[in-house]
């Protein structure tokens, strides 16, 4: 909401200020939501991720082009973070998706 995504934006009940408005999924044309679903998986994949990442996208205002900006193997797992919000809007409840990230992990081979 301040046009940073800081501390206090990102934990507002920790800091007793800020906050964030989430959009997900994100509201793109389909093509531009491919092109970053492919370059997110390439990002997954350059890094040698296994089982599951988050990939940070940037898209150029210009002509909505992804770029990566970083590919975070072991993100949040925690009710404010990112994989569980973006699991959720495609109807995977927490519990089932500490599931499934436990037994991709022990089946990994």
């Amino acid at each position: 909401r301040s046009g940073f995504y800081d501390i206090s934006n990102k934990y507002p009940w920790m800091t007793g200020s800020g906050g964030t408005d989430y959009f997900c999924p994100a509201d793109l044309p389909d093509e531009v939501t491919r092109a970053v679903q492919a370059e997110a998986l390439k990002a997954h994949r350059a890094v040698g991720a296994e089982v599951y990442s988050r990939v940070d996208v940037l898209l150029r205002e210009s002509d909505a082009k992804p770029y990566v900006l970083e590919v975070n193997t072991i993100p949040g797992m925690t009710e404010s973070s990112l994989l569980p919000k973006a699991a959720a809007a495609a109807g995977i409840d927490y519990a089932t998706l500490c599931l499934k990230i436990i037994k991709l992990s022990l089946n990994f081979k």
